[in-house]
């Protein structure tokens, strides 16, 4: 019997995941990004593997992705009873997801530039004691 050939992260999307971490986002949600949005669509077992995690933390990666408008999914019927299988794909390309996880880092540093602006305010009237 042939056996498909598993994707699997490479050195690139390790450097794309450890990015994307410093930037805040969770690790496990990076490595499910990278990894689904290098297949048309897929299981969460071939997330498992290629990605190199376990399923509960695919599972909630799934869900994050979801809830963001990043990925969707669809359920595959077996043959027979059991529970259908969950099929994932991206709704938009990368460099689209890129742009949308930059916007809302930009605006925590809009944020913390606020607050570091009105704490300074608000330390200069220590200063007069």
């Amino acid at each position: 019997m042939k056996r498909k050939r598993s994707f699997v992260l490479d050195e690139k999307d390790d450097k794309a995941v450890q990015l994307f971490a410093e930037l805040g986002m969770p690790k496990n949600l990076a490595k499910t990004l990278m990894f689904i949005s290098q297949v048309a669509e897929c299981r969460s077992a071939e997330v498992e593997q290629g990605a190199d995690l376990r399923q509960p933390e695919v599972s909630v990666a799934m869900q994050e992705l979801r809830r963001r408008g990043w990925a969707k999914k669809r359920d595959l019927k077996k043959k027979g009873k059991g529970r259908p299988v969950h099929i994932y794909k991206l709704t938009k390309p990368l460099p689209d997801i890129l742009r949308n996880f930059e916007q809302e880092k930009m605006k925590q540093v809009e944020t913390i530039k606020s607050d570091l602006d009105d704490l300074n305010s608000l330390i200069k009237n220590y200063e007069q004691l």
